[in-house]
């Protein structure tokens, strides 16, 4: 069973952004896997930089959409990005020094994170952005 679903209201209408939020999806359904299979804290620690990586990839991407576009929200839009990168280092550093919590911590965090921003701010973008 998957963590995370994509939606189709979860599309911002933006064919490059809705692609790689089906593939963070993926990505955060391949830690909530690697999870489930228990692996040891270092292979997990080594996964989630790349997740992380993945994620501060695609927020550029965003962040440069919604300021060539003169989005109105794009500070909030912004904070939230930069609050969920701060989560995944938190949540890094408490995998490695406690892994049992970390992984549980981990599984609430990240599907509560992006349910929340998919259903509320990248649903306000719909629109609002330049295809290009």
């Amino acid at each position: 069973m998957s963590l995370l679903v994509w939606k189709p209201e979860y599309a911002v209408g933006v064919a490059s952004v809705d692609y790689e939020h089906q593939q963070m999806i993926r990505l955060i359904n391949e830690i909530y896997d690697e999870m489930k299979s228990r692996r040891d804290a270092a292979s997990l620690e080594q996964f989630l930089g790349d997740v992380h990586f993945a994620i501060s990839a695609h927020f550029a991407l965003e962040e440069r959409l919604m300021r060539d576009a003169a989005y109105s929200e794009y500070e909030a839009h912004k904070e939230d990005h930069e609050n969920l990168l701060d989560q995944l280092r938190e949540l890094m550093d408490e995998l490695v020094s406690d892994p049992e919590t970390g992984i549980d911590a981990l599984k609430d965090s990240l599907s509560d994170w992006f349910e929340y921003h998919f259903a509320t701010f990248d649903a306000r973008l719909h629109g609002k952005l330049d295809n290009g």
